[in-house]
């Protein structure tokens, strides 16, 4: 095991940890990976996420054949490497969120209620309900990943990706986040949604004005 490999396993379990107290996964529901070339750092299947240990993250390659670990990877494997090879993410988190899973249970698409979720590539595709673990759910997951950062299931949970396994948490937390402001705002009425135009204004005020990063005078 290199130390680069080794670095992987703990980065996916600071990220499933986090993941545990954070509320958005429960007992051993959810997984997370992150990518080092063609290899991948994974969660086990059957794993408590706020208990699991470096030592029990399995390693496996681009094709899903295990080359370290004592324990198989996740039943969402075929999510995982669907995720890196289709869309060249270099980390996956699976939730079960529970806003984000409630919505997923409503909508069809998260739509875009606030600039900050422009963040996920745009309104968030709901993907239809299949068995978990199965080819036919990776396949329909990774449709509504198309173009996006982010993505429900229905009747399920959610999926993000990133650059590393910290930054899709931090993805995780964005989307319960905008759950949680929709349902707040449908119990109060119709939720105002920013428009393709609007949208289009934000992604270029964010180039112009280098927002979200601290400047010096």
């Amino acid at each position: 095991m290199t130390s680069e490999l080794q670095g992987a396993r703990e980065r996916v379990v600071a990220a499933s940890r986090r993941l545990a107290a954070l509320g958005l996964v429960v007992g051993t529901a959810g997984n997370v990976s992150e990518r080092l070339a063609d290899r991948i750092a994974i969660t086990p299947t059957g794993a408590a996420l706020d208990s699991v240990t470096a030592e029990e993250i399995a390693i496996v390659d681009l094709e899903g054949t295990q080359h370290g670990g004592d324990f198989r990877p996740t039943s969402e494997l075929d999510l995982h490497l669907g995720a890196y090879v289709r869309h060249h993410a270099n980390a996956v988190v699976h939730t079960h969120a529970p806003m984000a899973t409630a919505v997923a249970c409503v909508l069809d698409e998260l739509p875009i209620v606030h600039y900050a979720l422009m963040e996920l590539g745009g309104p968030v595709r709901v993907a239809p309900y299949r068995t978990f673990g199965t080819p036919e759910l990776a396949a329909v997951t990774l449709d509504a990943l198309q173009g996006r950062s982010a993505a429900l299931m229905s009747n399920h949970g959610a999926i993000t990706i990133a650059d590393t396994a910290h930054a899709a948490v931090e993805r995780a937390l964005l989307l319960e986040w905008g759950c949680t402001l929709y349902y707040r705002a449908s119990t109060m009425g119709t939720p105002r949604t920013l428009n393709a135009q609007e949208q289009a204004d934000f992604l270029e005020a964010i180039a112009t004005r280098n927002y979200g990063t601290t400047q010096k005078i």
